[in-house]
């Protein structure tokens, strides 16, 4: 077949290399300008490097709605478009030009998680187990007829960079054998379950705050899902933004107002978390090491030198 990508970052670049291995012709490689987004500094392995090195034409795009992109893409005149990470929709004549449509590699397990970020929502979520989906794509974002999908469990102390390495490793496999699927005639699309799906937007630098009254069970996962390269989770002491690199759920219980600087405990310094902390029936959050915005790096019990306090939402 006939192969066109449309792709970015350490993503597409996982999805170009299956492709040049598969046996097809890659014919066109479609990607975005390198970006200054926090989000997208990182996993940025560069598309159009990896095609120009291969001999495969390229195309630099922020958006696929100029009539120049279609023009090309009539000419190439490929049997299928491959897409991961692709950033903006694609319009239907190009989703729909070529006779196989168009595959869309998107790392979740469809139908949950469409959308952006969904290694560090399924993360913040508790999900038991993360993966990546082959599916047809249409007009509706990440929501198209399933393909394939493969997946892998998510561990205890498992960050969202842990997830990142073992759902990436999932792509080459995925696009290999959704190509032979797609090249013998024997795919089956399975539509998705709607009353299953969910959709997140991209994320931002509000979104890794952090909110005391949240259980210490689901800020460690907060924490755990931001953990570098990524943004990580924050809150403010004393005027000034701190980040929190590590932290686990305290064995003890401890009551009062949540955000207070209360204890140490082990390794680290509780503290109070959760809207019913008052009742004294909650564990805290242990925060092992904090980040200044400067970027230096302490041990919690280093940078909290007496107790007392509050970390709070807003400077």
């Amino acid at each position: 077949m006939r192969v066109v990508m449309f792709g970015y970052q350490t993503w597409g670049h996982r999805t170009l290399q299956a492709l040049l291995h598969s046996g097809h012709e890659v014919v066109l490689a479609v990607t975005h300008p390198h970006s200054d987004h926090a989000y997208e500094r990182i996993w940025s392995d560069s598309v159009a490097d990896l095609a120009e090195q291969n001999g495969v034409p390229v195309l630099l795009r922020n958006r696929p709605d100029d009539d120049e992109l279609l023009s090309t893409l009539k000419e190439v005149d490929p049997d299928l478009i491959v897409a991961n990470n692709w950033r903006t929709w694609l319009p239907p004549e190009i989703f729909d030009l070529p006779p196989h449509g168009t595959l869309n590699i998107h790392d979740s397990l469809l139908p949950s998680y469409a959308g952006f970020s969904p290694l560090i929502w399924a993360l913040i979520n508790g999900e038991k187990e993360v993966g990546v989906t082959a599916h047809r794509m249409d007009a509706e974002l990440d929501m198209g007829d399933i393909l394939l999908q493969r997946a892998v469990p998510v561990g205890p102390s498992d960050t969202a960079t842990d997830l990142f390495h073992r759902t990436v490793d999932l792509i080459g496999p995925l696009v290999t054998d959704s190509l032979e699927l797609i090249d013998s005639g024997k795919a089956v699309w399975t539509p998705q379950d709607r009353s299953r799906s969910s959709f997140f937007h991209k994320r931002s630098l509000t979104d890794s705050g952090i909110n005391w009254t949240w259980s210490a069970e689901e800020l460690e996962r907060f924490v755990r899902a931001q953990s570098d390269p990524y943004p990580n989770a924050f809150t403010h002491h004393r005027g000034n933004r701190l980040r929190i690199v590590s932290a686990a759920v305290s064995e003890g219980r401890y009551g009062g107002t949540p955000g207070r600087i209360f204890i140490r405990e082990g390794d680290g310094v509780v503290i109070v978390a959760g809207a019913e902390a008052r009742s004294g029936r909650l564990p805290g959050l242990v925060v092992r090491r904090v980040r200044t915005e400067d970027g230096t790096e302490y041990a919690a019990t280093d940078y909290f030198r007496t107790m007392g306090g509050y970390l709070t939402d807003r400077p």
